[in-house]
């Protein structure tokens, strides 16, 4: 990425920010009127995304897994337009969608719908809407279900080139048309400006942006947290992960045996793929065997708010969790791309759990939910509507 002067000025912004701590507090820093009449931003107090203060579980295991390259480490301000930018229902065609639309934080930031409306109800897209919390945590970084966008950065992109979507496309001017009509926007140079050194708005601005805002969605904040805090050691056999943990009931503490625990010690193995404590996809993971013969490699989201609505899997074909674990249970369908991890021998493993542990999973899952993400002001809709 080449960012010249302007890269320069961003650095500086950041050195500047990094040195005022907590808030991001900027002494002097004057809002334009054109951001404070449409926005709640205030350029004087920054909120802070790029220094979340984190559990001790999230410690180098967890770091050596970010996928943020280092000509995007986070800075607040940038970060601070990627919300702006999130949540604009201006950035569409027709200003009737935006990324929050498909991506709704309450709900873990995916969507409820099987698949997702964008600038029209005539149209759906081809791919249940992920949910986000975590997603810095993937490695190699590649993003979509099927992978195909080498990087978060590169993922910005493609919801406004989608005529379902953000409807960019070609025959709508592409991107030059959208940034065109973003300089038309009265808050958006000033916003710009102030994140980057100078208002030039570009698409590689565009997904720096929207990146670092979404890489700071990070979920630790949940009853699981709460219970492995008080029994975690990292010298500890596996990180005190298959340990009881106190505030669970009984069916919950089961269920997280079930999900720590490979079959060797009882339990299903869960967390081989879905890797604690982001519960993001393990690297080398493959596909699930959810058809006969799958050759392609999906990712999956982290597991982190989960519980919060379905449907599942990329096609969202399960509707609750229930279904998802039954699946697991004795659904798996063989194919050359099916993860090693699911094969019992050269056939689809077959747990054959009993009714009360395929119900003592879900419940573990459900554990697994963050309120904090959910509710963070830094990270909802910045609009005045």
């Amino acid at each position: 990425m080449r960012w010249g002067t302007a890269g320069l000025v961003a650095s500086a912004l950041t050195l500047a920010l990094a040195a005022c701590g907590g808030l991001g507090k900027a002494p002097g820093a004057i809002t334009p009127k054109a951001v404070a009449e449409r926005t709640t931003i205030d350029f004087s107090r920054v909120a802070n995304y790029s220094r979340p203060k984190l559990p001790a579980y999230f410690d180098g295991t967890v770091r050596s897994l970010d996928n943020s390259p280092a000509a995007n480490a986070n800075d607040d301000r940038v970060a601070t337009l990627g919300r702006v930018l999130f949540y604009d229902l201006r950035l569409s065609t027709n200003d009737r969608a935006s990324c929050a639309s498909c991506h709704q934080q309450a709900i873990g930031f995916t969507d409820a719908m099987r698949f997702s409306n964008g600038i029209s109800t005539a149209g759906t897209t081809d791919f249940h809407a992920m949910r986000l919390g975590n997603l810095r945590y993937w490695q190699p970084g590649t993003t979509f279900w099927d992978r195909r966008a080498a990087s978060v950065e590169a993922q910005a992109s493609h919801p406004f080139h989608s005529l379902v979507e953000m409807g960019w496309g070609e025959n709508m001017g592409g991107f030059g048309a959208l940034t065109r009509k973003m300089a038309g926007i009265g808050y958006y140079p000033g916003l710009f400006a102030w994140a980057f050194g100078d208002p030039a708005i570009s698409e590689a601005r565009i997904q720096l942006a929207l990146a670092r805002f979404t890489r700071a969605m990070i979920a630790s904040s949940s009853r699981w947290d709460t219970g492995y805090a008080r029994v975690f050691s990292a010298a500890a056999p596996d990180r005190a992960l298959d340990v009881d943990l106190p505030g669970f009931t009984p069916q919950e503490n089961r269920g997280r045996h079930l999900f720590m625990a490979d079959a060797s010690r009882g339990g299903a193995g869960c967390s081989a793929c879905h890797l604690p404590p982001t519960f993001a996809l393990s690297a080398d993971a493959h596909s699930n065997g959810l058809d006969a013969g799958e050759t392609r490699l999906f990712k999956a989201p982290s597991l982190r708010n989960v519980a919060l609505a379905g449907p599942y899997m990329h096609d969202g074909r399960f509707a609750t969790l229930a279904e998802v674990i039954d699946f697991y249970d004795h659904g798996i369908q063989d194919g050359p791309a099916l993860d090693p991890r699911l094969r019992r021998g050269k056939t689809p493993q077959r747990l054959n759990l009993s009714a009360q542990d395929r119900a003592a999973l879900v419940a573990f899952l459900m554990t697994l939910s963050d309120p904090k993400l959910t509710t963070d002001p830094k990270f909802s809709d910045p609009f005045r509507r």
